[in-house]
């Protein structure tokens, strides 16, 4: 059995969650489902640019639990739809993997810019777009309580820091110096 990639019902503007309702492709709903999926997109990048094996198969996992917000953001909320779900082991895992870097890393004693090889880059760049993500996720969950679980936000706010400290980690890994952020002075 094959499956076409059109169905047309998007014609008309409106695009269907999981459970039937149709809702305007413009909603804060499909807004932050289709930017976790463009993040998901960014760390597909990245991980192709990861030099470290262990870093590639993390990655993975993180794709896939942005797969699991996108399904829950993705169903009625009017719905009891079944979901996969978030565990605090989740959250758990970055937390580890944010330590493991630090441990490796110098500290940071100024800001960063984003920059010194293509993969740092991209890592930054994940990293907006999963800040951006986190701010539509909390502005839905302010438009329609109760519709959105908690730890959604926590695991994309923990995973904005991860982020940042896998970028970190390239930098250190491919012996690429950070660029320090100068501010002007007046």
């Amino acid at each position: 059995m094959s499956f076409k990639i059109y169905t047309k019902t998007g014609d008309s503007g409106t695009t269907g969650l999981f459970g039937g309702a149709r809702i305007p492709k413009h909603h804060l709903r499909i807004e932050s489902y289709g930017t976790v999926d463009e993040l998901n997109a960014h760390l597909g990048l990245l991980r192709d640019q990861l030099p470290d094996t262990a870093d590639q198969q993390l990655m993975e996992i993180i794709q896939n639990r942005l797969f699991t917000i996108g399904s829950n953001l993705a169903s009625d909320p009017s719905k009891e739809v079944k979901t996969p779900d978030l565990k605090e082991d989740d959250i758990q895992l970055l937390e580890k993997g944010i330590d493991n870097i630090d441990a490796v890393v110098p500290p940071l004693k100024n800001f960063i810019l984003p920059g010194g090889h293509p993969a740092v880059s991209q890592g930054h760049v994940a990293r907006c777009v999963c800040r951006r993500a986190e701010r539509l996720v909390v502005a839905l969950a302010e438009q329609e309580p109760d519709t959105v679980p908690p730890i959604l936000i926590q695991y994309l706010n923990r995973l904005s820091d991860y982020l940042f400290m896998v970028s970190r980690k390239l930098s250190h890994d491919l012996g690429v110096a950070e660029i320090a952020w100068k501010p002007r002075e007046s």
